[in-house]
C-alpha cells in the first residue's frame, strides 16, 4: 500500500486551499521586542512582531528573565518527573499559590499548557458527574471541542453568546441533571467577549456548573489581571477558572483554579496531569514572578491599552476594514484565504512586517484575516508604519478600503 499517498493527498488540499502553514524562523530580541530578526536561507533581516500572544512583553520583563536564570543555575532546567514522583518542587507550589489568590479561589493546578489544561479539565471535570451535560459555546477554542469530545459526557453547543439558546438548553435538562457550561471571556479571533454575568445568572437559575477559559484576558485585565471576570466583577460568581501562563504572563504552562474540593478531584483523576513529566522548576517561578509582578502593576496594561487604541483608531482612519470590538484584538478582515496569504506575505517581505494569516479552519470560511496584537512597546511611529504598510499592500492586492473614519 502506498501510505505516502494518503499524506501528500492531505497536503496537496492545504496547498490548494493557501491554507499550508510555513514557519517563519524569528529571532526575538529581549532589548528590542518587538523587533526580532529573521532568518532564511539567503541570509537574515529585521522584523517587526505584530501577532504575538505575549500581549504585554512580559516573557521579556526582567523579573521574569531573572527568576528563571536565578532558578535554573540553583535547581536545572527539567522537572524529573511527574508531579507524584519528583516534579513537585517549590516554585511550582508556589505559583499555585499565585494563581489561587489571582483569582481569588481555594485552589489552583498547574498544567503543561493551556491546551491540555482545558481538555483535560474539561474531560475530567464531566466524567464526574453522573450523566453530565455539557453546554459549550459554538465559538469555543479546539482545546475545549477536545475535551468536551473526551469526556464521552453529552454536548449541547449553543449558539455564540446566544443567552436565549442557552437557557432553552437548560431548561430542556432540567434542574437536577448535572450540567456544566463551558465558554471563554475573551474570544480570540474576533475579539469579542462574553456576558459573564448573564450566563452565571442562567447557571444560577438551572443549577448548573460555569467554566470558563480566561486565557485571552489574564494578566490583561482586571485591577490585578485576574482576567475579564475580574474587570466585570464576575469572580466570584464562576466556578472553574482556566487559563494560561503563556500569552498574558508571557511563560508556558495552563492552569485551572476552583474550590479545593474540585481542584483535588482533578488532581487525583486526570490523565493529563498525573501522567505527564512537571512543568520545570524554573519555568514555574518565572511564571510566580510575572503573576506577582502583574497582580500589583497597573502600567502594563494601562501602556498596552493606550496603544491598542491608537492602532484601531489610525488604522479605522486609513479605511482599513477593521473589526470592532472592545478588547487587545484588532483583526483586518479581508474575507479570501489566498489573498490573506499574499497581505502576510507582502508585508513580511516588503515592510518587514510580521502578522501571520489567520485561515480556516480557525476562523470559518469567508472571514479570513490578519489578526493584530498591539503591545505597550510597539510605539507610535511603528503603528503609523503598519497602516502605511497596509494600504500599501491594500493597493497592491487591489484590495477596497472604506472612506476614512475618525473613530474604531
Amino acid at each position: 500500500m502506498d501510505y505516502d499517498h494518503f499524506f501528500n493527498a492531505a497536503l496537496d488540499t492545504l496547498h490548494q486551499e493557501r491554507r499550508y502553514r510555513v514557519f517563519v524562523t524569528l529571532e526575538k530580541d529581549a532589548a528590542r521586542f518587538p523587533h526580532a530578526t529573521r532568518q532564511t536561507p539567503t541570509g537574515t533581516s529585521d522584523v517587526v512582531i505584530w501577532c504575538s500572544n505575549d500581549y504585554l512583553g512580559m516573557s521579556m520583563h526582567p523579573d521574569t528573565i531573572g527568576a528563571m536564570v536565578d532558578t535554573a543555575r540553583q535547581m536545572g532546567v527539567g522537572a524529573g518527573g511527574t508531579r507524584n514522583i519528583s516534579g513537585t518542587s517549590g516554585p511550582i507550589v508556589a505559583l499555585e499559590r499565585a494563581l489561587a489568590d489571582l483569582h481569588r479561589k481555594e485552589s489552583a493546578l498547574v498544567f503543561t499548557s493551556g491546551y491540555v489544561s482545558n481538555e483535560t479539565g474539561i474531560a475530567t471535570l464531566a466524567k464526574l458527574l453522573p450523566d453530565c451535560l455539557l453546554l459549550s459555546d459554538e465559538w469555543n477554542h479546539n482545546s475545549m471541542i477536545q475535551g468536551v469530545r473526551r469526556s464521552g459526557a453529552e454536548k449541547a453547543v449553543f449558539r455564540h453568546n446566544d443567552l436565549e439558546h442557552l437557557e432553552d438548553l437548560l431548561k430542556a435538562a432540567g434542574r437536577e441533571r448535572p450540567k456544566m457550561i463551558v465558554f471563554e471571556s475573551v474570544y480570540s479571533m474576533d475579539g469579542d467577549v462574553s456576558p459573564i454575568h448573564a450566563v452565571c445568572d442562567l447557571a444560577d437559575k438551572y443549577n448548573a456548573l460555569t467554566y470558563i477559559d480566561e486565557v485571552h484576558a489574564v494578566g490583561i485585565y482586571g485591577e490585578r489581571g485576574g482576567g475579564y471576570s475580574e474587570e466585570v466583577g464576575a469572580q466570584d460568581r464562576l466556578d472553574i477558572i482556566e487559563a494560561t501562563l503563556a500569552k498574558g504572563f508571557g511563560c508556558i504552562g495552563g492552569y485551572l483554579a476552583a474550590k479545593s474540593s474540585i481542584i483535588d478531584a482533578v488532581r487525583s483523576n486526570a490523565h493529563g496531569f498525573i501522567f505527564t513529566t512537571a512543568l520545570p522548576p524554573a519555568v514555574a517561578a518565572a511564571a510566580a514572578a510575572s503573576v506577582t509582578h502583574l497582580m500589583n502593576s497597573n502600567t502594563e496594561r494601562l501602556a498596552q491599552r493606550k496603544q491598542v487604541q491608537r492602532t484601531k483608531e489610525v488604522l479605522v482612519k486609513a479605511g482599513l476594514p477593521v473589526r470592532k470590538n472592545p478588547t487587545h484584538i484588532v483583526p483586518v478582515i479581508i474575507g479570501d484565504a489566498e489573498r490573506t496569504k499574499l497581505a502576510s506575505d507582502l508585508l513580511l517581505d516588503d515592510h518587514g512586517i510580521y502578522v501571520q494569516p489567520i485561515n480556516y479552519p480557525t476562523v470559518p470560511r469567508g472571514t479570513e484575516r490578519l489578526r493584530i496584537t498591539p503591545t505597550p512597546f510597539h510605539s507610535d511611529e511603528l503603528i503609523d508604519q503598519l497602516a502605511d504598510a497596509l494600504v500599501a499592500v491594500w493597493g497592491k492586492l487591489g484590495l477596497p478600503l472604506h472612506a476614512p473614519q475618525e473613530d474604531a
